[in-house]
């Protein structure tokens, strides 16, 4: 097949958009999607997809192979691009810089999901003031066995709480298992201002619902759903509006009115049922621009919080240590000042790997030789981690024996399947600090 063949060219508001093997199925298990299906879909809604990625630099998180393979991420922008698509550079807290794309029209948009970016990963910053965001974000993410009907209870804590300090929350599915509210605001605050009121945020909204709602980091002190407060954090990102997300049935991240939370189910929004949405009930976060509001309450909370003794919550991992910081280290793992062992929670890795779907057979395949200990377990016992490395994403699975007699306890098994993309760098990288003077 011929290079003209294998590709379509769009008209995209006065620009080609050259879309490459747009036959290539993007979705074949449950929903059949093409490449160009997907496409489509974006020009569709791209009002409302370019309302929470216009004038912001974007991550690429690109799934080549459809939303059935493995995605990696690209910050730098492809250097084969049109001459029409801007950039802007970014500094992380590594110390490194990179350009990143900057998407400012539907054709922008067109291009980028010719890429492989089903999802959308915008920063939370515009490109004129890299250092201030101008949105801070709620992460609504249930852990294992907890029911939707929880997730919409605690995102109406949120609205609450928001609306006590003076903002207006904008809720939508997260197109995955959690939910999603995110916080104009404005842009007079660094990262580390805005992920600290994040976390007052989460901890506020915790102690109001404490049976359903965490703010804790380890997922071994979790339970219910967790407030994931370093999505505020600089260098993180999460899929915008209107963004596909790589399930079966190609369910999309849709903004709501807050009217439609307490009933809606995040499976009645997809690629497939969203378009006739958008056409005839617009974008509910049409007017998320309109007034933006002052962190200045919560971060009043956040004083109020580290007056009483709390400490600044655990960094992701890959960030330095942080004044301030509590130690970070997972609490099965810690030990008490006065270095005796505390209590460790027994946890066992049983798989490591970029496919999911072969960590999740790894975890059935352990289940099957341990049977007996399996039938202690609860639901919330079974981890199962979205690790993201430098470039790629990675499932651990673990489970937690604590409700297992201590004498049937399976041991540490080399896991199966074991893995993980970051181990060699990981490995490089403890030998470059040893070597320091």
């Amino acid at each position: 097949m011929s290079k003209e063949e294998s590709s379509e060219a769009l008209s995209v508001e006065g620009r080609e958009v050259r879309v490459t093997h747009p036959d290539k199925p993007y979705f074949s298990k449950q929903t059949k999607l093409s490449k160009l299906d997907i496409v489509r879909y974006y020009l569709s809604v791209a009002p409302g997809a370019l309302a929470g990625i216009k004038d912001r630099p974007l991550v690429l998180k690109r799934f080549v192979n459809g939303a059935e393979g493995e995605a990696f991420y690209q910050k730098r922008a492809p250097t084969d691009r049109p001459a029409w698509l801007r950039t802007v550079t970014l500094s992380f807290p590594s110390g490194r810089t990179a350009e990143e794309i900057v998407v400012d029209d539907a054709a922008g948009l067109a291009w980028i999901v010719n890429l492989g970016c089903i999802e959308l990963h915008p920063h939370p910053v515009r490109s004129g003031n890299l250092e201030h965001p101008d949105e801070l974000r709620v992460d609504l993410d249930p852990g294992p066995g907890v029911a939707w009907p929880d997730v919409r209870t605690v995102a109406l804590e949120v609205k609450a709480l928001l609306e006590e300090m003076g903002l207006r929350g904008w809720p939508k599915t997260s197109g995955s298992r959690g939910m999603h509210v995110n916080v104009r605001i404005e842009p007079r605050w660094p990262f580390s201002e805005v992920r600290r009121a994040a976390i007052a945020l989460s901890r506020e909204v915790e102690r109001r619902a404490p049976a359903l709602a965490s703010s804790k980091w380890w997922k071994e002190e979790r339970h219910g759903v967790f407030l994931d407060y370093n999505q505020n954090a600089k260098d993180r990102t999460t899929c915008s509006a209107y963004s596909v997300r790589p399930l079966p049935d190609a369910r999309v991240s849709t903004p709501l009115d807050w009217s439609e939370v307490p009933e809606c189910e995040p499976a009645d929004f997809t690629v497939l049922s969203v378009p006739r949405r958008f056409a005839e009930l617009g974008d509910p976060h049409a007017g998320i621009d309109a007034a933006p509001g002052s962190l200045e309450k919560l971060l009043e909370l956040a004083a109020r919080d580290e007056a009483a003794g709390l400490a600044d919550a655990p960094w992701p991992p890959h960030f330095r240590k942080m004044e301030g910081e509590a130690p970070r280290v997972a609490p099965s793992r810690a030990k008490s000042a006065a270095k005796k062992p505390r209590e460790k929670m027994p946890l066992v890795v049983v798989a490591n790997s970029p496919d999911k779907q072969a960590a999740l057979a790894g975890l059935e395949k352990w289940k099957n030789r341990h049977a007996e200990a399996v039938g202690f377990l609860a639901v919330d016992d079974v981890l199962v981690d979205a690790m993201r490395g430098r470039s790629s994403t990675w499932t651990r699975i673990r489970v937690n024996l604590r409700h297992v007699p201590e004498a049937q306890r399976p041991p540490q098994e080399t896991p199966d399947p074991d893995d993980d993309p970051t181990r060699e760098w990981r490995a490089s990288f403890s030998g470059r600090r040893r070597k320091l003077p």
